[in-house]
């Protein structure tokens, strides 16, 4: 029997015990050693050689990670770990640490309980950090904190023992401010970062040692013998006298929670189901006795067994060859195998219970955010991120034989990544990939024509707008094409604040007269009683409210003037680009008698022209997506980097030095980053590390508003003029 067969066999033993699982996952901004890390507690369960962790990064089996040096899938593994003679299993995710990837991030923290936040102890808390703190902490998920490369503060910028700590305690108030600020009330005090309890290590995961103050009493290695030992460059001999693993294995035992803790508290923020079911209860006590309860939080496609779906199981047992239901597709499937993975190995095994990560096979187009229960369940909530695709590129087969292969085959991507959204053209017949930016969907390209090649031609990247409105509305009376139904309807525009909370919630879709949650939650974002009861439908974060009284047989086309509402927010009378933030009132209207004169072909084009002719009248605006830039590079390149920042209408926020190296923190509009990667990489000659965060949509400035809305109709296939509101009210 191989190692990894024996730790599969050591896990299955210790699934039951849930006392002892932990399930976790390593966050942290690019480049900041996540993988590195996760080396160390691999080799320190016998799944490596001791000598390769730091340099194999075997959570990286992705041949493309290992080409460019970076995480781009969340990689699972299951370790068998021995503490104070009690065996642990420790579930570990390895997330990604670039924006580009950060959907890899959300999907993971619904499957994990507690993660190990590394912050690169030269570079300090990075935008990154911050977006995946935020993001552990929005699914109560409790942090605990590593700083890594402390080697380097010694021999790179050459600190001494005492500035050294003055770092520490720096990062270490950084954290724990955005621990304050984003956890919940109950734990705002509970979960910061305490060096004196053992919720903080430091260490080099390169070198693969680390300390705690648990080992400093163990070992008396403090920060001084560490300032030492660095500057003789005898790394070896601190990693034998103070391992990795020792440390950050303790602070996972003592201060990340196990399942049955956590899901007490973080039940009621994934699932808005009743507490008090039978599905309920069994949740909040991660009961292996209540029925099934599952989350797929990721899902592969492998050429011999199908769809594989990983996800963190609430309650219940996952057994293979048991029916099981997927909620979302609203059918009943059956369990071919129960897997646990090990790293890029999948090994059966015959049940999982709850409060574990597994993998199962058997259910044909699956997704990630399906919910799978044996019994007929509300879904978990969806994923929460506010990030969506702002860059998208066409691409068609080189040999049209390849067609329905490339069909397919973009099938599986959109599958195994959500954020990856294909649409086809209906004019030109291409298919359309948006994503999170440029390497995003050089990565999806890579996809397509080494893994599962077929040759491409890939168009040049679109960066995606939005339209929106300034100001408000007259009143305009718009007319079904029989001139027998009216409707009266304006728009004005969601208050900023507002909006910021509706893009957060996620609502979308239509709102039931009943929907007393849904209502609730318009009243606390600030849309007030009386307009929170009449909203309608949300769409594309625009709004349909009905304030007409007491109209005959409105309840009737109710779904029409949703649909209408729904066409012209999905594709804008400015550039068919998709609307944003915009209300539409519905003030009154007129109908036809008989039903045969209000049917989808009057009701449909008239709600929708009127839509048009109203955002018209709105002073409309193009907004564009940015991004925050923070670059790094050697003092020399400054002025470098500086020019080709002055080139590409960017804001430079802040700028600050650390060590011998500048940092640019800047806001820039996406369609100016397109190739950005090569210019910055040429003007510092690759000496510059640099990494966007996405940061929503802004008014793309007046001057250039003329200009950009021509250009997109033209790639659309539009005529050149937008028409005027009485276009569509005539």
């Amino acid at each position: 029997m191989g190692r990894k067969e024996e730790m599969v066999k050591l896990a299955e033993q210790l699934m039951d015990n849930r006392n002892n699982i932990r399930n976790i996952g390593i966050v942290a901004h690019i480049d900041h050693g996540k993988t590195t890390m996760t080396d160390s507690l691999i080799a320190a369960a016998g799944l490596m050689s001791e000598e390769l962790a730091g340099t194999q990064l075997v959570m990286d089996y992705y041949e493309l990670e290992q080409q460019r040096g970076i995480t781009i899938n969340a990689a699972n593994i299951s370790l068998v770990h021995e503490m104070q003679g009690e065996k642990y299993l420790i579930n570990v995710i390895d997330t990604p640490g670039h924006i580009d990837f950060g959907g890899e991030v959300i999907r993971a923290m619904r499957a994990v309980d507690g993660v190990i936040v590394v912050v690169d102890g030269v570079e300090g808390v990075m935008p990154q950090t911050e977006t995946v703190i935020r993001q552990a902490l929005r699914e109560k998920v409790k942090p605990v904190l590593f700083i890594n490369k402390v080697d380097r503060l010694v021999n790179e910028l050459q600190l001494t023992a005492e500035q050294m700590q003055e770092r520490f305690v720096k990062t270490i108030a950084q954290v724990n401010k955005l621990i304050k600020a984003n956890s919940p009330k109950e734990f705002k005090e509970e979960w910061q970062v305490k060096v004196n309890e053992g919720s903080v290590c430091f260490g080099s995961a390169y070198y693969t040692w680390a300390i705690s103050i648990h080992s400093m009493k163990e070992t008396n290695i403090g920060f001084k013998d560490i300032f030492d030992y660095c500057k003789k460059e005898e790394q070896k001999t601190l990693a034998k006298k103070s391992p990795l693993h020792a440390s950050i294995l303790r602070m996972i035992v003592e201060h990340l929670p196990n399942p049955i803790e956590a899901q007490k508290y973080r039940a009621s923020t994934i699932w808005s189901g009743d507490p008090e079911s039978e599905i309920g209860k069994a949740m909040l006590e991660c009961d292996k006795n209540g029925p099934v309860s599952m989350m797929v939080t990721d899902v592969t496609v492998d050429p011999h067994a199908g769809d594989i779906a990983t996800g963190r199981i609430y309650s219940g047992i996952l057994k293979a060859g048991e029916k099981i239901k997927a909620i979302g597709m609203q059918k009943e499937v059956a369990i071919q195998q129960v897997v646990v993975f090990m790293g890029q190995d999948r090994v059966k095994v015959s049940e999982v219970p709850a409060g574990n990560i597994a993998g199962i096979t058997g259910l044909k187009e699956v997704f990630a955010g399906e919910t799978i229960a044996s019994v007929d369940m509300e879904a978990f909530e969806s994923f929460k991120s506010t990030a969506e695709p702002v860059m998208t590129i066409s691409v068609e087969p080189k040999q049209t034989k390849d067609l329905p292969k490339l069909i397919e085959v973009i099938k599986q991507i959109t599958k195994e990544d959500p954020n990856i959204v294909a649409t086809l053209n209906q004019e030109t017949g291409e298919h359309l990939l948006s994503g999170m930016g440029e390497l995003h969907l050089d990565v999806t390209k890579y996809r397509i024509e080494v893994d599962h090649k077929i040759p491409i031609e890939v168009g040049s990247p679109i960066v995606v707008y939005r339209e929106a409105i300034n100001k408000e509305s007259p009143t305009l009376e718009g007319k079904s094409p029989n001139k027998h139904n009216k409707f009266k309807m304006s728009a004005e525009s969601i208050e900023h604040e507002i909006l910021q909370k509706l893009v957060e919630s996620k609502i979308s879709g239509k709102i039931k007269p009943k929907d007393k949650d849904a209502i609730a939650k318009f009243e606390e974002m600030g849309f007030g009683r009386d307009l929170s009861r009449r909203i309608w439908a949300v769409h594309n974060n625009c709004m349909l409210v009905d304030m007409t009284r007491g109209i005959v047989a409105l309840h009737e086309i109710r779904e029409l003037v949703m649909q209408g509402f729904k066409d012209a927010m999905q594709e804008g009378p400015l550039a068919k680009e998709k609307g944003f933030g915009i209300m539409i009132m519905l003030e009154d209207a007129k109908l036809h008698e008989d039903a045969i004169h209000r049917g989808p072909a009057q009701v449909l084009p008239a709600i929708t022209r009127t839509c048009y002719a109203c955002i018209l009248s709105s002073d409309p605006v193009l907004l564009e997506p940015k991004q925050i830039l923070f670059i790094t590079c050697p003092q020399d390149y400054m002025g470098a980097v500086s020019k080709e920042l002055g080139q590409r209408r960017t804001q430079i926020t802040e700028m600050k030095q650390e060590g011998d190296a500048s940092i640019f923190i800047a806001k820039a509009p996406v369609k100016e980053l397109i190739g950005f990667s090569a210019t910055i990489r040429s003007a510092t000659q690759g000496r510059a590390i640099w990494t966007a965060e996405y940061a929503g949509y802004e008014p793309l400035p007046r001057e250039m508003q003329k200009e950009v809305i021509e250009a997109v109709r033209k790639r659309k296939g539009m005529d050149l003029t937008v028409k005027t509101a009485q276009f569509f009210l005539d």
